[in-house]
């Protein structure tokens, strides 16, 4: 059974303009693949239909399935319990008056036990690398860290696909590396969507590429993004990092 299944995906915007057009891919349990494209791609728009935040209007037929699970009514609790989304401004996930609570927040919607929860809670900041900011007010966090405190809300609900936009935005050299080695550490399913392209070619041996809504080309991640000519036709540049690799890898 595939982590992730999408079926002939469109979507348009309430004003009539396209957004996504026939969308079709699968991710396999434990996998981690890029999402890359240009600005205005239809990223973002795809991923908020993956745990049913946007609805399908589907052209003809079109389907999500998470696990093996539609993303319609009535599973959307299921679905949302097994996808963690990670939003691109992480203000948009913080809305309790400490780090502690926002982690703790989905867990307790479990009605799962105080010590259990405390012990998620735990867990996760020090996973993200935020040990000893439990108490700490999410308004007085820098951008990066607002982010991985998001991270760690996720990782406490123990989902079984992370989607995430634009993970490294904001965050310095060390906190970079240190999400890096996260993201491979885990063993969930995982779809991350950058402009940061040495990220994806670290941690992702698969990519797809979007641009106008399309799905224009997927494949072997280090294969894809050294194709020069595919990636200044879509607005990116193959990535400095992939000149320090032996063809033959």
């Amino acid at each position: 059974m595939n982590a992730l299944e999408v079926r002939s995906l469109s979507y348009n915007y309430p004003d009539g303009t396209p957004a996504l057009r026939e969308i079709s891919f699968t991710l396999a349990p434990g996998e981690r693949v890029g999402l890359i494209g240009p600005n205005g791609a239809g990223k973002s728009t795809l991923f908020l239909h993956l745990n049913g935040i946007l609805p399908e209007r589907p052209a003809r037929q079109a389907a999500i399935h998470v696990c093996g699970v539609p993303v319609q009514e009535p599973h959307l609790s299921t679905v949302r319990a097994k996808v963690g989304l990670l939003f691109q401004e992480p203000d948009d996930q913080l809305f309790c008056p400490t780090v502690e609570e926002d982690v703790a927040f989905g867990p307790r919607q479990w009605g799962l036990p105080e010590s259990v929860v405390h012990a998620k809670v735990t867990e996760a900041l020090q996973r993200v690398g935020l040990r000893g900011y439990g108490h700490r007010q999410p308004h007085h966090l820098s951008h990066g860290e607002k982010r991985r405190v998001c991270l760690a809300a996720l990782l406490a609900c123990d989902p079984e696909v992370l989607v995430l936009d634009e993970p490294t935005s904001d965050l310095d050299p060390r906190g970079r590396r240190e999400l890096k080695a996260l993201l491979q550490s885990l063993p969930v399913t995982q779809l991350i969507a950058t402009h940061d392209l040495e990220l994806v070619v670290e941690v992702c041996p698969r990519v797809l590429l979007l641009d106008g809504g399309r799905l224009v080309a997927q494949g072997a991640t280090r294969e894809l993004l050294a194709d020069e000519d595919l990636m200044l036709k879509h607005g990116l540049e193959k990535p400095h990092i992939l000149s320090h690799f032996h063809p033959h890898w």
